[in-house]
């Protein structure tokens, strides 16, 4: 039996002793001391209390989120029972309320970026990555916001647009009365908060005009009357007063909205989204974001945070991020067809001069046998280009009419050549090719970029090399969202307001990284050649050694 006493003296020996020789802490120690100290400056103070070490609350941070940690207060608990965390933090136990200061802080988020590059750096001097391609994709995760506090932007429309409907009649009244003089009015449409102050400051003279009277008579049947007539500018300036409270708040609600469809009351910068609860794709509306992820080799190297449920519009801000925050584009920009847009599509080959392996919204349906063999598709009609007319089934020419010029809701302008059939009356295949109403012929509208950036994806996505590379995506990106939510159990966030989610999302998605290195690594020194054994003095390596032998 080995020997046991509680009472024995034991001395306190270096914590480091006691971690394996793989365990996580050391890779978040080395890729947090790669960080270069210019980039710690701004969180310097020269004045009050020394805060603790940058260094240190970022390795607390990070080893507890690789704990599945994401509160204050549970990673204040592993610093009192976790050896790793002893050993990062060096025995120092800042309270949860520093904990969460630091991770929220708007400068931890340059300290973020540094962890993001330098740990990319890694892998490319490791050849871990290939530096070719980015797979980009989005996936949405809740916010720290009750489901129940929804504001949506057409309800507050409709009642924006009701209130005008009663107070623009009852200013009316108002004038109609003499009960107040008119005022000046910028807009005869609708009444601005200005002009309701205004009346009710009219009203409230009128109102104390009335009191002065009943103050002065001393006939009981006079100041009877004056009370009478004294409720209805009582009665109005109750109204007016309830009006500005009102659309007060409609205009407050409109600023927050932007250009989304919802809010949260809880947490102003989350949208409500429909959010998978199941493998089935059942879900409901929740407050959340639309976080995007740009990876290569299953490694998250770039984030961010969008407040839009669909992914098309995240798009083009998402690779100014990457290019300004992270690093230099690579050749190809990996997506799937919810990216698929003719802005996109542009910006990528035009502006970026990098090549899109992203699908569209038909693409797979136009590889199938039944759109192929859709004779009432204008994709399968013969072309001829001397008339420049497509020939329908009927034999019929649809001609070239004029061009049509459309703009979307956010400003992007599409060009669109109009074709249209010399004559669909009396055609008896009219029913099957057109829903055009009897008297209308036949119109193709044909957007010949649109048409050019889809032939240039074919080819390419058909092509063996660019086609083995857009294979990857499923790969590559999706496993990220499935160790961030499966894995790690980051399902929800725990701070409110877009920029302490970015916050989060970066130490939640470095912690995946760590994870995954350390596992498919083992311990490995990132950045400036902050390996243990140049950290650990000679003699302490051997007694480390000595110790391993002897408890293993």
């Amino acid at each position: 039996m080995s020997y046991y006493n509680m009472k024995q003296v034991v001395l306190p020996m270096d914590l480091e002793v006691r971690l394996k020789e793989n365990d996580i802490a050391f890779a978040i120690n080395d890729l947090v001391e790669s960080i270069p100290e210019s980039a710690l400056e701004p969180l310097r103070k020269d004045t009050g209390r020394p805060p603790y070490a940058s260094r240190m609350m970022l390795k607390i941070i990070l080893c507890g989120y690789t704990q599945s940690a994401f509160s204050g207060r549970k990673i204040e608990a592993l610093l009192e029972d976790s050896v790793r965390m002893m050993w990062l933090s060096q025995e120092h136990q800042p309270s949860y309320r520093t904990i969460n200061r630091f991770r929220v802080h708007p400068l931890a988020k340059g300290l973020l970026r540094e962890c993001f590059v330098q740990f990319r750096s890694q892998l490319v001097k490791e050849e871990v990555i290939e530096e070719e391609a980015i797979f980009i994709d989005g996936t949405k995760i809740e916010a720290n916001a009750n489901k129940f506090t929804f504001v949506w932007r057409k309800s507050v429309e409709n009642y924006s647009e009701k209130l005008i409907e009663k107070s623009n009649p009852m200013y009316d009244e108002l004038i109609e009365k003499r009960i107040i003089p008119e005022i000046e009015r910028d807009d005869f449409e609708e009444l601005s908060v200005e002009e309701m102050k205004e009346i009710v400051e009219k009203l409230s003279e009128k109102i104390e005009a009335y009191d002065k009277e009943i103050e002065a008579s001393d006939v009981g049947v006079e100041r009877k009357q004056l009370r009478s007539e004294r409720k209805a500018p009582k009665q109005y300036r109750k109204q007016f007063e309830d009006f500005i409270e009102r659309k007060q708040n409609y205009q407050k609600d409109m600023e927050i909205f932007e250009d989304r469809h919802s809010y949260s009351k809880t947490d102003h910068d989350a949208t409500f989204m429909r959010m998978k609860d199941d493998y089935m794709g059942n879900g409901q509306l929740k407050a959340g974001y639309n976080i995007q992820v740009a990876t290569e080799g299953q490694y998250a190297l770039a984030y961010d945070v969008f407040p839009n449920p669909t992914d098309t519009r995240t798009l083009i801000p998402f690779l100014n991020t990457i290019e300004e925050r992270f690093f230099e584009l690579p050749k190809y920009i990996v997506a799937d067809a919810g990216y698929g847009s003719e802005q996109n599509y542009e910006d990528i080959m035009n502006n970026r001069n990098r090549t899109p392996l992203i699908t569209y919204n038909q693409y797979r349906k136009e590889k199938k046998r039944k759109h192929k063999n859709n004779a009432f598709h204008v994709d399968n009609w013969e072309y001829n280009e001397e008339d420049d007319a497509f020939i329908c089934p009927n034999g019929k020419k649809l001609l070239f009419s004029h061009v049509s010029h459309r703009t979307d809701k956010y400003g992007f302008k599409r060009e669109f050549k109009v074709y249209e059939c010399e004559d669909c009356s009396g055609c008896p295949l009219r029913s099957m090719c057109t829903k055009a109403k009897e008297g209308n012929n036949r119109k193709v509208y044909l957007n010949e970029k649109w048409e050019s950036q889809k032939e240039y994806v074919r080819e390419k996505l058909s092509d063996e090399k660019t086609g083995e590379i857009y294979g990857k995506r499923k790969i590559d990106v999706e496993p990220v969202f499935g160790f961030l939510k499966a894995n790690l159990g980051f399902t929800r966030m725990s701070v409110r307001g877009k920029e302490k989610v970015i916050n989060e999302l970066g130490f939640a998605l470095m912690a995946v990284n760590l994870r995954k290195y350390t596992a498919k690594m083992g311990k490995s020194s990132l950045g400036n050649g902050n390996d243990f054994k140049k950290l650990v003095p000679s003699n302490f390596q051997s007694l480390r050694t000595s110790f391993l032998l002897l408890s293993g």
